[in-house]
């Protein structure tokens, strides 16, 4: 593995277990749709919402010029993309 990201809300106070080859780690927490209570609609808004912040991440991360950043500013383009 070349990167391991976090989504869960909590997980960033948590250590993280070692990972094989000791990848590129980043947080990108995303509330868990699966914790909505409310009707139908509102946990479908809260399901929307979270495919919607993946997604776009997910698009940002593929569209960086991987083969141009070095180590260090790979690490914070992906802490920025965690922020967005």
């Amino acid at each position: 593995m070349d990167f391991v990201l976090t989504v869960c809300d909590t997980a960033a106070a948590e250590v993280c277990p070692v990972w094989p080859g000791q990848p590129m780690t980043a947080h990108w927490g995303v509330r868990d749709p699966a914790a909505t209570t409310g009707s139908v609609d509102e946990r479908r808004r809260a399901m929307f919402s979270a495919y919607s912040v993946l997604s776009t991440r997910i698009n940002f991360f593929l569209n960086l010029p991987l083969d141009k950043l070095d180590r260090l500013k790979l690490k914070g383009e992906l802490d920025k993309i965690g922020k967005r």
